[in-house]
Formats: C-alpha cells, structure tokens, sequence
C-alpha cells in the first residue's frame, strides 16, 4: 500500500479550480492533469506501508485534535523543477502545526518524515517526460480558499493514465 496523510479540497474550491483548468487545458499541451476527485494538500507522504503500520498509524491519527482552520491559496504558479502545475497554499500557524502533528504521528508508526521543508500546494498539472512548463496564468488569479474540517489517510494507486487515490480513513477536525 502507498500510503499518505492529506487535507481534501473543499467543494466550491474544487468548483473554482475546475473552472480554471478548463480555461488553460488544451489539446496536445503535453501535461497530465490531475483529476479533480484527488484533489489534495499533502501533509505527510509516506509510501510504501505494511498492514501492521496500518494498524497504528489509524490510532495514532486519530489522536490527533485540532479545530477547523481557515486554508488560503495564493496565485497559481509553476514549480518548474518538479515539472508541476500547482496552486501554493498559504502556510499558516494551524496548518503548518496540523502538518507537524501528523509528522509526529507518522513517525510514531516507523515512518521517516520527510527531509525538505514542508511547502503546502495543490498540484493541477505535471509536465511529461521533464518537458519544460510554459502555461500563463495571469498573476491576479485568486482562488478562494476553505474551511479546513478534516484530514484523511490516502492510499495512491498508480495507473497509466496516473495517480488514482482512495480515502482509507477521514479524522474530523473539531473544536
């Protein structure tokens, strides 16, 4: 099982950013969009998992307690080494510690948190083969962000068309 921790996107985000891809898709632009259902913010990938780890990483996330927070998004933007297409989640004091706790309790399971600083994104598309991005997207799109209301353990299935997710398990977010 690939397995990984994430926030979903809400439902008129999710509206918002279908509206927005269906105005820059084109035929033949050479990217793999991502499907709006899997739309996520990753807190905490953590690849491949046994069923033991399983076990104890669903107690230890649902030890985890924070309220609803609010999530905002800055202005689409390309992350050209990966060759992604992503929306940058601002990161604010509740997410970057719901990110933190999650870490810990991944850690808890025998999970080795990632090294690179956690930099919160929505990715909409991925350049093939290494292929150079060239989308423009004016500067002043916004989108309008979320109440974040909960947290779910994902398991990523890779496909030929690319990656499918499934929810394995949902923790609410509440006061």
């Amino acid at each position: 099982m690939r397995l990984f921790v994430a926030i979903p996107v809400g439902a008129g985000t999710r509206q918002e950013l279908e509206q927005l891809v269906a105005r820059l898709r084109q035929p033949g632009d050479h990217l793999r969009w991502t499907a709006p259902a899997g739309w996520h913010i990753t807190l905490a990938f953590l690849g491949n998992s046994t069923a033991d780890q399983l076990s104890r990483l669903n107690e230890q996330l649902a030890a985890i307690h924070f309220a609803p927070f609010p999530i905002h998004f800055a202005a689409p933007e390309i992350f050209d080494r990966a060759g992604a297409f992503v929306v940058s989640v601002q990161s604010t004091a509740e997410l970057t510690a719901l990110q933190r706790a999650v870490s810990a309790a991944v850690a808890a399971c025998g999970f080795v948190p990632e090294a690179r600083a956690f930099r919160p994104h929505l990715t909409l598309a991925r350049a093939r083969r290494g292929e150079r991005l060239l989308l423009r997207v004016d500067e002043r799109v916004r989108i309008a962000g979320f109440a974040a209301d909960e947290f779910g353990l994902y398991e990523s299935f890779l496909e030929a068309g690319g990656a499918r997710y499934e929810v394995r398990r949902r923790f609410e977010l509440k006061s």
